[in-house]
């Protein structure tokens, strides 16, 4: 590491960790003190980041309150600086901080809440894709006998989330539907997750749909229905396929010999 590289580490470390002593020959152009100074700056940089974690979960904000969030943000900017100039890509990683924050602890449910928050905004910043039309899924599907080896490709901004917790209920109560006291956050929820026009849609769905949607991502339709099948009896294959198909999910199509486009 070069002396320039080892003053630039310095100086980042200290700006993010206010119990590390000022980064060494630091000065004012001015002759103020320099303590102060980078004192104030520290603080901008903090409450910055802080602010946009605020952006990107809001509702675990609201569900813990503002004191608490900020508190922990700034916890999470301490610990695990950014690695990118952008951002709307900063706190990929605060639901994992969540749920190993201690003081977090009594709300199991909020590191689940913080993933669904970030996949909204993943889904919203995701590559575009045309969605398959009805009438070009309508052809695949009314072959039966080759469905069972047909390859899905979904839509980039799609995500799935299976949760112990009811994440779908209680992200839908902050936004006007339903009560928040009326939510039992106890109960398994399931969330899909994908960008329709300009926004980003969360969906209520079940395990196994959760299940098999993952699944697709890896293996054919077949054998993606039959994990969802075994993990949930209730899994209905046509209710979740036109799902995906209502909400443009699916991009492509594809079957063991097909010519790449």
């Amino acid at each position: 590491m070069s002396a320039a590289d080892g003053l630039l580490e310095s100086f980042a470390g200290a700006l993010l960790d206010p119990d590390r002593p000022l980064p060494p020959g630091l000065s004012t152009w001015n002759g103020s003190a320099a303590a102060v100074r980078f004192g104030v700056y520290r603080n901008n940089v903090a409450v910055s980041l802080a602010g946009a974690l605020a952006d990107t979960f809001p509702v675990t904000r609201e569900l813990v309150g503002d004191a608490f969030f900020d508190a922990m943000a700034r916890c999470f900017v301490a610990a695990e600086p950014p690695r990118s100039p952008v951002l709307t890509e900063y706190g990929d990683t605060f639901p994992d901080f969540v749920a190993a924050f201690p003081p977090a602890a009594g709300l199991p449910y909020l590191a689940d809440l913080a993933r669904l928050e970030l996949a909204r905004v993943r889904a919203y910043h995701a590559a575009e894709a045309e969605p398959l039309g009805a009438e070009a899924l309508a052809g695949h599907l009314g072959d039966p006998d080759r469905l069972p080896e047909a390859r899905l490709t979904l839509h980039p901004s799609l995500a799935v989330l299976d949760s112990a917790h009811a994440i779908v209920s209680l992200w839908a109560a902050h936004q006007g539907r339903g009560r928040i006291e009326e939510v039992d956050p106890d109960l398994a929820e399931s969330a899909l997750v994908l960008r329709e026009g300009d926004d980003a849609v969360v969906l209520a769905v079940g395990h196994g749909s959760a299940i098999f949607i993952a699944e697709l991502a890896s293996a054919p339709l077949g054998m993606a229905a039959t994990a969802a099948a075994e993990c949930d009896p209730d899994f209905d294959l046509a209710q979740t396929q036109a799902l995906l198909i209502r909400h443009g999910g699916i991009v492509a199509w594809h079957l063991p010999g097909d010519k790449a486009p």
